[in-house]
Protein backbone atom coordinates (compact mmCIF):
# COMPACT_ATOMS: atom_id res chain seq x y z
CA UNK A 1 0.00 0.00 0.00
CA UNK A 2 1.31 3.44 -0.58
CA UNK A 3 0.87 4.95 3.42
CA UNK A 4 1.47 8.92 4.37
CA UNK A 5 3.60 8.52 7.36
CA UNK A 6 2.73 11.27 9.77
CA UNK A 7 6.03 12.07 11.42
CA UNK A 8 6.31 15.15 14.25
CA UNK A 9 9.40 14.83 14.91
CA UNK A 10 9.48 12.75 17.95
CA UNK A 11 10.58 9.18 18.53
CA UNK A 12 7.13 7.82 18.26
CA UNK A 13 6.05 9.25 14.72
CA UNK A 14 9.69 7.69 13.69
CA UNK A 15 9.13 4.12 15.08
CA UNK A 16 5.74 4.32 13.34
CA UNK A 17 7.70 5.36 9.66
CA UNK A 18 10.01 2.82 10.23
CA UNK A 19 7.85 -0.02 11.13
CA UNK A 20 5.10 0.67 8.07
CA UNK A 21 8.46 0.50 5.54
CA UNK A 22 9.54 -2.66 7.58
CA UNK A 23 6.11 -3.85 6.64
CA UNK A 24 6.37 -3.54 3.47
CA UNK A 25 4.83 -0.48 2.13
CA UNK A 26 5.43 2.64 -0.15
CA UNK A 27 5.87 5.23 2.58
CA UNK A 28 6.24 8.86 2.15
CA UNK A 29 6.97 10.73 4.97
CA UNK A 30 4.54 14.12 5.87
CA UNK A 31 5.52 16.85 8.64
CA UNK A 32 2.53 18.86 9.79
CA UNK A 33 3.61 22.83 9.82
CA UNK A 34 0.73 23.65 12.39
CA UNK A 35 1.98 26.55 13.59
CA UNK A 36 1.69 29.84 11.94
CA UNK A 37 4.50 31.49 13.36
CA UNK A 38 6.71 28.44 14.65
CA UNK A 39 9.81 28.82 16.66
CA UNK A 40 13.21 27.66 15.19
CA UNK A 41 13.72 25.87 18.72
CA UNK A 42 11.85 23.67 20.78
CA UNK A 43 12.73 25.87 25.02
CA UNK A 44 10.12 22.54 26.49
CA UNK A 45 8.66 19.65 26.27
CA UNK A 46 5.56 21.59 25.39
CA UNK A 47 4.49 22.59 22.19
CA UNK A 48 5.13 21.03 18.44
CA UNK A 49 5.82 22.05 15.10
CA UNK A 50 9.56 23.73 15.57
CA UNK A 51 11.61 24.59 12.69
CA UNK A 52 13.72 22.06 15.05
CA UNK A 53 10.97 19.17 15.11
CA UNK A 54 10.64 19.59 11.34
CA UNK A 55 14.26 19.41 10.59
CA UNK A 56 14.45 16.00 13.03
CA UNK A 57 11.55 14.38 11.10
CA UNK A 58 13.56 14.71 7.84
CA UNK A 59 16.90 13.45 9.38
CA UNK A 60 14.74 10.26 10.37
CA UNK A 61 13.31 10.26 6.66
CA UNK A 62 16.69 10.45 4.88
CA UNK A 63 17.92 7.72 7.47
CA UNK A 64 15.07 5.64 6.54
CA UNK A 65 15.31 6.42 2.89
CA UNK A 66 11.92 7.79 1.66
CA UNK A 67 10.61 10.50 0.39
CA UNK A 68 10.15 13.68 3.05
CA UNK A 69 7.36 16.53 2.85
CA UNK A 70 6.18 19.51 5.31
CA UNK A 71 2.44 20.21 4.61
CA UNK A 72 1.30 23.83 5.05
CA UNK A 73 -2.39 22.97 7.54
CA UNK A 74 -1.30 25.86 10.07
CA UNK A 75 -4.65 28.03 8.80
CA UNK A 76 -6.86 24.67 9.04
CA UNK A 77 -5.40 24.14 12.37
CA UNK A 78 -6.36 27.92 13.36
CA UNK A 79 -9.38 27.31 12.55
CA UNK A 80 -10.80 23.83 13.40
CA UNK A 81 -8.77 23.74 17.01
CA UNK A 82 -7.34 26.60 18.32
CA UNK A 83 -10.15 28.82 17.26
CA UNK A 84 -12.87 26.25 18.51
CA UNK A 85 -10.64 26.14 21.79
CA UNK A 86 -11.26 29.87 22.05
CA UNK A 87 -14.75 29.66 21.51
CA UNK A 88 -15.34 26.30 23.79
CA UNK A 89 -13.97 28.11 26.85
CA UNK A 90 -15.84 31.35 26.20
CA UNK A 91 -18.88 29.25 25.74
CA UNK A 92 -18.61 28.18 29.39
CA UNK A 93 -17.04 24.71 28.11
CA UNK A 94 -13.95 22.54 28.39
CA UNK A 95 -12.75 21.42 25.28
CA UNK A 96 -10.03 18.56 24.48
CA UNK A 97 -8.36 20.51 21.48
CA UNK A 98 -6.32 16.55 20.58
CA UNK A 99 -9.62 15.20 19.88
CA UNK A 100 -10.28 18.35 17.11
CA UNK A 101 -7.24 17.47 16.10
CA UNK A 102 -7.60 14.57 14.87
CA UNK A 103 -10.93 14.68 13.86
CA UNK A 104 -10.41 17.72 11.94
CA UNK A 105 -6.63 17.81 10.60
CA UNK A 106 -4.88 14.22 11.00
CA UNK A 107 -7.43 12.17 9.93
CA UNK A 108 -9.83 14.42 7.81
CA UNK A 109 -7.55 16.70 6.24
CA UNK A 110 -4.19 14.91 6.36
CA UNK A 111 -6.25 11.87 5.44
CA UNK A 112 -8.00 13.53 3.04
CA UNK A 113 -5.43 15.00 0.78
CA UNK A 114 -3.34 11.88 1.42
CA UNK A 115 -6.25 10.11 -0.63
CA UNK A 116 -6.70 13.24 -2.90
CA UNK A 117 -2.86 12.73 -4.26
CA UNK A 118 -3.75 8.57 -4.42
CA UNK A 119 -2.30 7.25 -1.14
CA UNK A 120 -3.76 4.12 0.63
CA UNK A 121 -3.65 5.18 4.24
CA UNK A 122 -2.24 7.22 6.80
CA UNK A 123 -0.02 5.75 9.47
CA UNK A 124 0.79 7.91 13.26
CA UNK A 125 2.45 6.95 16.38
CA UNK A 126 -0.84 6.91 18.29
CA UNK A 127 -0.82 4.16 20.90
CA UNK A 128 -3.77 2.41 19.79
CA UNK A 129 -4.35 -1.34 18.25
CA UNK A 130 -6.72 -1.49 14.86
CA UNK A 131 -8.29 -4.91 14.71
CA UNK A 132 -9.53 -6.49 11.75
CA UNK A 133 -12.54 -8.63 11.94
CA UNK A 134 -13.67 -11.28 9.99
CA UNK A 135 -15.95 -9.73 7.61
CA UNK A 136 -12.85 -7.11 6.91
CA UNK A 137 -14.00 -4.46 8.53
CA UNK A 138 -11.62 -2.55 11.54
CA UNK A 139 -12.27 -2.08 15.28
CA UNK A 140 -10.07 0.07 17.53
CA UNK A 141 -8.45 -0.76 20.40
CA UNK A 142 -6.98 0.30 23.44
CA UNK A 143 -3.01 -0.21 23.05
CA UNK A 144 -1.08 -2.83 25.10
CA UNK A 145 1.06 0.26 26.91
CA UNK A 146 -1.69 1.14 29.18
CA UNK A 147 -0.23 3.96 30.77
CA UNK A 148 0.61 5.32 27.31
CA UNK A 149 -2.81 4.51 25.80
CA UNK A 150 -4.45 6.97 23.33
CA UNK A 151 -7.33 5.55 21.84
CA UNK A 152 -9.36 8.08 23.93
CA UNK A 153 -8.19 10.95 21.53
CA UNK A 154 -9.15 8.67 18.68
CA UNK A 155 -12.40 8.04 19.34
CA UNK A 156 -13.69 10.08 16.97
CA UNK A 157 -12.40 8.08 13.90
CA UNK A 158 -15.41 6.58 11.95
CA UNK A 159 -15.64 3.27 10.13
CA UNK A 160 -14.24 4.27 7.24
CA UNK A 161 -11.50 6.47 9.10
CA UNK A 162 -10.02 3.11 10.57
CA UNK A 163 -10.33 1.55 7.39
CA UNK A 164 -7.57 3.77 6.54
CA UNK A 165 -5.41 3.66 9.44
CA UNK A 166 -2.66 2.55 10.78
CA UNK A 167 -1.10 2.91 14.32
CA UNK A 168 2.26 0.42 14.65
CA UNK A 169 2.88 1.03 18.23
CA UNK A 170 -0.14 -0.39 19.56
CA UNK A 171 1.33 -3.46 20.45
CA UNK A 172 4.70 -2.21 22.43
CA UNK A 173 5.30 -0.09 25.35
CA UNK A 174 7.28 3.43 25.35
CA UNK A 175 10.60 1.76 26.69
CA UNK A 176 10.45 -1.30 23.95
CA UNK A 177 9.94 2.10 21.33
CA UNK A 178 12.56 4.19 22.44
CA UNK A 179 14.53 1.25 22.58
CA UNK A 180 13.97 0.23 19.23
CA UNK A 181 14.83 3.90 18.12
CA UNK A 182 17.85 3.46 19.64
CA UNK A 183 18.84 0.80 17.37
CA UNK A 184 18.00 2.80 14.70
CA UNK A 185 20.21 4.75 15.22
CA UNK A 186 17.51 7.44 15.14
CA UNK A 187 18.58 10.99 17.06
CA UNK A 188 15.33 11.25 18.41
CA UNK A 189 15.45 8.09 20.46
CA UNK A 190 15.90 10.00 23.63
CA UNK A 191 14.18 13.00 22.46
CA UNK A 192 11.16 13.99 25.29
CA UNK A 193 7.50 13.83 24.63
CA UNK A 194 5.07 16.68 23.80
CA UNK A 195 2.57 17.60 26.11
CA UNK A 196 -0.55 19.13 25.41
CA UNK A 197 -1.52 21.72 25.09
CA UNK A 198 0.48 21.18 22.31
CA UNK A 199 -0.37 25.46 21.38
CA UNK A 200 0.30 26.80 24.67
CA UNK A 201 4.03 26.04 25.15
CA UNK A 202 4.21 27.44 28.37
CA UNK A 203 0.77 25.57 29.44
CA UNK A 204 -0.70 28.50 30.75
CA UNK A 205 -3.96 28.82 29.37
CA UNK A 206 -5.57 31.10 32.10
CA UNK A 207 -2.87 33.47 30.90
CA UNK A 208 -3.06 32.19 26.92
CA UNK A 209 -6.75 32.60 27.23
CA UNK A 210 -6.57 36.12 28.35
CA UNK A 211 -3.95 37.74 26.08
CA UNK A 212 -6.90 36.62 23.39
CA UNK A 213 -9.93 37.31 25.05
CA UNK A 214 -9.20 40.26 27.29
CA UNK A 215 -9.90 40.86 31.22
CA UNK A 216 -13.47 40.56 32.00
CA UNK A 217 -14.13 41.22 35.71
CA UNK A 218 -17.27 39.79 37.36
CA UNK A 219 -18.16 38.08 40.48
CA UNK A 220 -17.71 34.64 42.01
CA UNK A 221 -20.70 33.91 43.43
CA UNK A 222 -21.94 30.89 46.00
CA UNK A 223 -24.90 28.69 44.99
CA UNK A 224 -27.03 30.79 47.04
CA UNK A 225 -26.20 33.78 45.13
CA UNK A 226 -23.58 35.76 47.62
CA UNK A 227 -20.88 37.25 46.21
CA UNK A 228 -17.94 35.04 47.59
CA UNK A 229 -15.13 36.89 45.60
CA UNK A 230 -14.02 38.08 42.01
CA UNK A 231 -12.58 36.98 38.54
CA UNK A 232 -11.12 38.50 35.49
CA UNK A 233 -12.83 36.31 33.15
CA UNK A 234 -15.11 33.55 33.31
CA UNK A 235 -13.61 31.53 30.54
CA UNK A 236 -10.50 30.99 32.43
CA UNK A 237 -12.58 28.90 35.00
CA UNK A 238 -13.60 24.98 34.29
CA UNK A 239 -16.00 22.67 36.51
CA UNK A 240 -14.22 20.84 39.59
CA UNK A 241 -11.49 23.50 39.54
CA UNK A 242 -10.63 24.60 43.23
CA UNK A 243 -7.05 26.38 42.84
CA UNK A 244 -6.91 30.24 41.80
CA UNK A 245 -9.68 30.49 43.26
CA UNK A 246 -9.34 33.31 45.62
CA UNK A 247 -12.15 33.37 47.23
CA UNK A 248 -12.70 36.85 49.61
CA UNK A 249 -15.10 35.00 52.20
CA UNK A 250 -14.24 31.79 53.44
CA UNK A 251 -17.27 29.12 53.26
CA UNK A 252 -19.48 28.86 56.74
CA UNK A 253 -18.80 25.26 56.97
CA UNK A 254 -14.91 25.78 56.39
CA UNK A 255 -15.36 23.20 53.59
CA UNK A 256 -12.97 23.64 50.25
CA UNK A 257 -15.36 24.54 47.35
CA UNK A 258 -14.97 23.99 43.88
CA UNK A 259 -16.30 25.36 40.67
CA UNK A 260 -19.51 23.73 40.36
CA UNK A 261 -20.91 25.78 36.99
CA UNK A 262 -19.40 28.81 34.74
CA UNK A 263 -22.25 30.89 33.51
CA UNK A 264 -20.48 33.13 30.22
CA UNK A 265 -24.07 34.84 30.02
CA UNK A 266 -23.72 36.58 33.12
CA UNK A 267 -19.88 36.17 33.38
CA UNK A 268 -20.43 34.32 36.43
CA UNK A 269 -18.40 32.09 38.33
CA UNK A 270 -20.08 29.60 40.80
CA UNK A 271 -18.77 27.90 43.70
CA UNK A 272 -19.74 25.27 45.72
CA UNK A 273 -18.48 21.86 48.02
CA UNK A 274 -17.51 18.95 46.76
CA UNK A 275 -20.40 17.08 47.12
CA UNK A 276 -22.28 19.14 44.08
CA UNK A 277 -19.20 17.71 41.91
CA UNK A 278 -20.61 14.17 41.62
CA UNK A 279 -22.67 13.43 38.13
CA UNK A 280 -23.89 10.13 36.91
CA UNK A 281 -26.22 10.81 33.50
CA UNK A 282 -24.70 12.48 31.08
CA UNK A 283 -25.57 13.46 27.13
CA UNK A 284 -23.44 13.80 24.49
CA UNK A 285 -23.78 15.71 20.87
CA UNK A 286 -21.97 14.96 17.75
CA UNK A 287 -22.09 11.56 18.41
CA UNK A 288 -19.63 9.60 16.32
CA UNK A 289 -18.84 5.74 16.00
CA UNK A 290 -16.24 3.87 15.33
CA UNK A 291 -18.74 0.87 13.57
CA UNK A 292 -22.69 1.00 13.92
CA UNK A 293 -24.04 3.08 16.43
CA UNK A 294 -25.32 1.21 19.43
CA UNK A 295 -28.86 -0.61 19.00
CA UNK A 296 -31.26 0.00 22.35
CA UNK A 297 -29.36 0.52 25.56
CA UNK A 298 -26.17 -1.04 25.50
CA UNK A 299 -23.37 -1.71 28.19
CA UNK A 300 -20.09 -0.41 28.18
CA UNK A 301 -17.26 1.40 29.96
CA UNK A 302 -17.10 5.34 29.82
CA UNK A 303 -14.54 7.76 29.98
CA UNK A 304 -14.34 11.28 30.13
CA UNK A 305 -10.40 12.13 30.68
CA UNK A 306 -7.62 10.96 28.18
CA UNK A 307 -5.89 9.25 31.80
CA UNK A 308 -9.34 9.11 33.46
CA UNK A 309 -10.60 6.39 34.51
CA UNK A 310 -13.11 3.60 33.26
CA UNK A 311 -16.65 3.68 34.94
CA UNK A 312 -19.53 0.91 33.87
CA UNK A 313 -22.44 2.63 32.63
CA UNK A 314 -24.95 1.98 30.09
CA UNK A 315 -25.54 4.00 26.90
CA UNK A 316 -27.96 4.44 24.22
CA UNK A 317 -27.80 6.64 20.91
CA UNK A 318 -30.33 9.16 19.82
CA UNK A 319 -30.13 10.56 16.66
CA UNK A 320 -26.72 12.76 16.89
CA UNK A 321 -26.68 12.34 20.60
CA UNK A 322 -26.07 9.60 23.06
CA UNK A 323 -27.11 9.07 26.75
CA UNK A 324 -24.88 7.48 29.32
CA UNK A 325 -25.68 6.82 32.60
CA UNK A 326 -22.87 5.69 35.16
CA UNK A 327 -22.51 3.46 37.38
CA UNK A 328 -21.25 5.17 40.30
CA UNK A 329 -20.53 9.30 40.06
CA UNK A 330 -17.26 11.50 38.48
CA UNK A 331 -16.59 14.48 39.97
CA UNK A 332 -15.62 17.62 38.05
CA UNK A 333 -17.02 16.66 34.42
CA UNK A 334 -17.54 19.61 32.43
CA UNK A 335 -19.45 20.59 28.97
CA UNK A 336 -17.26 20.48 26.22
CA UNK A 337 -15.41 16.99 27.44
CA UNK A 338 -15.60 14.42 25.48
CA UNK A 339 -17.21 10.81 26.99
CA UNK A 340 -15.28 8.38 25.22
CA UNK A 341 -17.10 4.77 25.03
CA UNK A 342 -15.66 0.84 25.27
CA UNK A 343 -16.55 -2.34 25.08
CA UNK A 344 -13.76 -4.18 26.55
CA UNK A 345 -10.57 -2.38 25.09
CA UNK A 346 -12.60 -2.10 21.71
CA UNK A 347 -13.45 2.09 21.18
CA UNK A 348 -17.41 1.87 20.56
CA UNK A 349 -17.51 5.46 19.65
CA UNK A 350 -17.61 9.01 21.51
CA UNK A 351 -19.49 12.42 21.92
CA UNK A 352 -18.62 16.06 22.97
CA UNK A 353 -20.60 16.38 27.23
CA UNK A 354 -23.23 18.72 26.55
CA UNK A 355 -24.63 18.02 30.06
CA UNK A 356 -23.82 16.42 33.13
CA UNK A 357 -26.02 15.55 36.16
CA UNK A 358 -27.18 13.75 38.79
CA UNK A 359 -29.77 11.29 38.07
CA UNK A 360 -31.75 11.88 41.45
CA UNK A 361 -34.79 9.56 40.10
CA UNK A 362 -32.75 6.65 39.47
CA UNK A 363 -30.54 6.95 42.70
CA UNK A 364 -33.30 7.56 45.14
CA UNK A 365 -34.93 4.04 43.19
CA UNK A 366 -31.70 2.73 43.50
CA UNK A 367 -31.58 3.23 47.16
CA UNK A 368 -35.08 2.20 48.16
Amino acid sequence: MRVVAAMSGGVDSAVAAARMLDAGHDVVGVHLALSQSAATLRESARGCCTIEDAGDARRVADMLGIPFYVWDMAARFKDDVVEDFVAEYSAGRTPNPCLRCNEKIKFAALLDKALALGFDAVATGHYAQVVERPDGTRELHRAVDVAKDQSYVLGVLTEDQLARSFFPLGDTTKPQIREEAAERGFYVAKKPDSHDICFIADGDTKKWLTQRLGEQPGDIVDTDGTVVGQHQGAYAYTVGQRRGLALGRPAADGQPRYVVQVQPDTNTVVVGTADLLGVDALVGDHARWCGPAPDGVVSVGAQVRAHGEEVPATAWADGDQVHVRLERRLRGVAPGQSVVLYDGTRVVGSATISAASLDRHATAAGSS
